[in-house]
């Protein structure tokens, strides 16, 4: 029964990564296409390198700061996540924060963005016990008191090596 079970979650994440990106031709993942670009989003520092974790856990994090800035007056976020890209699926959806925890993770009390305000989420740490690279699309969705949609995306790069000092 564990086999069944363990391969019907397999396949179901095996099907859903695909789903994320279903046009090949294409470089963003479906749910992205199509909404105009109205907040920018950027990483710093990027690329991201790991460091030894100097708490108890997992022996490596890679330590950065993730910040959206509206282009657009009163911007309502709807959601924040990301996808990670996988050589085998492309990109897979990875993380999805609703309205709620954008607001507890970037640190804001009011419900609208204010344009040209940054909102910053200082303390995103990836944690792992192995070394490995990876690339990472995060995006938010916000609308405008009209319900429109608008998008702003940013790719981070994780490199899976310490920088020597």
């Amino acid at each position: 029964m564990k086999k069944i079970v363990v391969l019907i979650v397999l396949g179901f994440q095996f099907s859903y990564g695909q789903e994320a990106w279903t046009s090949k031709n294409r470089i963003l993942p479906d749910k992205l296409r199509g909404i105009a670009t109205a907040l920018i989003l950027t990483h710093s520092p990027n690329p991201n390198y790991p460091e030894l974790n100097p708490n108890k856990g997992p022996k490596y994090i890679w330590d950065h700061t993730t910040c959206i800035q509206p282009m657009l007056p009163n911007l309502e976020v709807v959601e924040v996540g990301s996808f990670i890209w996988t050589e085998s699926q492309g990109w897979i959806p990875n993380m999805n924060l609703d309205a709620r925890e954008f607001k507890k993770r970037f640190k804001t009390k009011q419900k609208l963005l204010l344009q040209n305000e940054t909102y910053c989420y200082e303390k995103n740490i990836r944690f792992g016990n192995q070394l490995f690279a990876g690339d990472a699309l995060w995006y938010v969705l916000a609308k405008d008191e009209q319900g429109q949609l608008f998008k702003g995306i940013g790719i981070i790069e994780t490199e899976g090596e310490l920088l020597k000092n």
